[in-house]
C-alpha cells in the first residue's frame, strides 16, 4: 500500500463518537441514551439538544461513514491506471476501510436491523452502491480477459464480505500491518475473480 485511501480519519462528533462506542460495546439496543450521554460528558436533555433519539445516533454514524467510503472508492476507481489496477485499487480501498476503520464498520454493518424503516433502506442500497464498484470492476475483467469468473456480481459480493471480515477481527499492532493485510488480501480476492495470469 504506497498511499492511504484515507489521508485522514473519519471523524464524527463527541456524541456520535460516544454512541459507536457504547453501541461497540453492548449493541444498540443493549445501550441506554443516558449511558451514551455518560460517555459523551452530556446530561440526557443535553444530549437530546444534539440528536432527538438514539436511532438519530446510528443514522448519523451510518450516514457519515458510507459518505467517507464512497469518496474513497470514488477516488480510487478514478485515479486507477488499468482495470486490474482499478479493482485492485477498490479491494484496498475496502480492506483499509474496514481495518483502520473497524468499529464503526462493524456497528453500522451489525445494526441494519435497529435503523428505521426509511433510513434502512437509504443504508442498504448505499451498501448495494459499494458492491456496483466490485461487480463493475470485475465485469470489465471478465471484458478484457484478465478474469475467468461466469459470475461478476456474486465475486463482487464474495470480496465485499471478505473486507467486511477484516472489521471483525483486525487489531492494530496484530501480526499483519494494514499493507499486508491489502497485500494478502487483495491476491486472494483476484483468485475469487478467476485472475488469468
Amino acid at each position: 500500500m504506497t498511499e492511504s485511501h484515507f489521508p485522514e480519519a473519519i471523524v464524527f462528533d463527541a456524541c456520535c463518537t460516544a454512541a459507536l462506542s457504547c453501541f461497540e460495546q453492548n449493541g444498540f439496543h443493549g445501550t441506554s441514551i443516558r449511558q451514551i450521554a455518560s460517555a459523551a460528558g452530556l446530561s440526557v436533555p443535553g444530549l437530546y439538544h444534539h440528536y432527538p433519539s438514539k436511532a438519530a445516533l446510528l443514522e448519523k454514524l451510518c450516514e457519515v461513514s458510507m459518505s467517507e467510503l464512497h469518496a474513497a472508492l470514488t477516488n480510487a476507481r478514478d485515479g486507477a491506471t488499468s482495470t486490474l489496477d482499478r479493482f485492485d485499487r477498490l479491494v484496498a480501498c475496502l480492506l483499509e476501510f474496514h481495518a483502520e476503520f473497524g468499529a464503526v464498520a462493524f456497528v453500522t454493518y451489525s445494526e441494519i436491523r435497529s435503523l428505521q424503516p426509511g433510513p434502512r433502506e437509504d443504508h442498504i442500497d448505499s451498501r448495494r452502491r459499494v458492491e456496483q464498484y466490485i461487480t463493475d470492476a470485475v465485469t470489465a475483467g471478465v471484458a478484457e480477459g484478465i478474469f475467468a469468473t461466469n459470475e461478476p456480481r456474486h465475486v463482487a459480493r464474495a470480496i465485499t464480505h471478505v473486507c467486511l471480515g477484516v472489521a471483525q477481527w483486525y487489531r492494530p499492532g496484530g501480526a499483519n500491518t494494514v499493507a499486508e493485510i491489502i497485500d494478502i488480501y487483495t491476491g486472494i480476492c483476484r483468485d475469487a475473480a478467476r485472475y488469468v495470469r
